[in-house]
């Protein structure tokens, strides 16, 4: 693990730009971080916390997985997803508006998922569970232009993402960590389940070998790119990595997109966790 850190702090020594990092070794139990609870902008990985407050509001029999959700033109003003660019008017299941809301990231989802919750459970449930640094302000980011000053744009830290991430898979097998989510397993094996659906791969899983199960959630701002997920190795849970960058350039000084290298250092730092932790046979 040692070595681990001093690689993964290496290649952030070098970006132009800020990083910080948690990671967790799920055989052993060490954990490290690099500005680990250091306020970053969360941009899409708070759909995580969003989800699993949907799900607790599931388990208190508040909402149901198999309600309609009408979806309306309320949310269709954004620029993240898929279901900006649909004719409203249609239902989806609740279920089905939190997978759209993890798996490509979809805004219009993500406010009618926020607002039958309720953006104040979001927040309470969020602090309940234990994250100390994740702050809420909205259900669709205002169109405010490219400021993400922290105290305009949902905050979180990457030791709390990793800490919720580490939670909802332990949940998933045992029940009092379940009930610590204010769920069941069967809910915490939904919510992983829909994580490992995701379809934005150009993070975590770039540099994985092909099929590698990744459990994650993407976030992009204005000038940030992050991810955070659970990296696995066959059905085995390896490590949970969330990895948050922060003052991304346009472009870097060999030319290369700014958002790129930002992926690219993002998927190094998977692939040197999952060798490392996981052996390279």
């Amino acid at each position: 693990m040692r070595d681990l850190v001093k690689s993964l702090n290496e290649l952030c020594d070098d970006a132009e730009f800020e990083v910080s990092w948690h990671l967790k070794d799920l055989a052993t139990g060490a954990t490290a971080n690099r500005r680990g609870d250091v306020a970053v902008p969360s941009a899409s990985t708070r759909k995580i916390s969003i989800m699993m407050a949907a799900l607790a509001a599931v388990h208190a029999g508040k909402l149901s997985l198999d309600q309609k959700v009408t979806i309306d033109t309320r949310f269709q003003d954004n620029d993240s997803g898929t279901f900006q660019h649909l004719t409203p008017g249609f239902w989806i299941t609740l279920r089905d508006a939190m997978v759209m809301m993890i798996i490509v990231s979809d805004n219009t989802c993500t406010g009618h998922v926020v607002d039958l919750v309720g953006l104040s459970n979001v927040q309470r449930y969020t602090e309940a569970v234990g994250l100390t640094g994740t702050v809420h302000r909205y259900g669709i980011p205002p169109k405010t232009g490219p400021d993400n000053a922290l105290d305009r744009v949902t905050t979180t830290t990457a030791n709390d993402q990793g800490l919720l991430l580490e939670l909802i898979l332990k949940g998933t097998s045992d029940p009092a960590v379940a009930a610590r989510l204010e769920g069941t397993p069967a809910l915490c094996r939904l919510g992983l389940d829909i994580l490992s659906w995701q379809k934005l791969k150009t993070r975590l899983p770039a540099l994985l070998p092909l099929g590698t199960k990744v459990a994650h959630k993407t976030g992009t701002g204005h000038r940030c790119y992050n991810d955070a997920g659970i990296i696995f190795k066959g059905e085995r849970p390896l490590c949970v990595l969330t990895a948050y960058t922060v003052g991304v350039p346009d472009a870097v000084a060999d030319g290369t997109p700014g958002f790129a290298a930002a992926y690219r250092l993002i998927g190094r730092m998977a692939r040197l966790s999952y060798d490392e932790l996981g052996g390279l046979a």
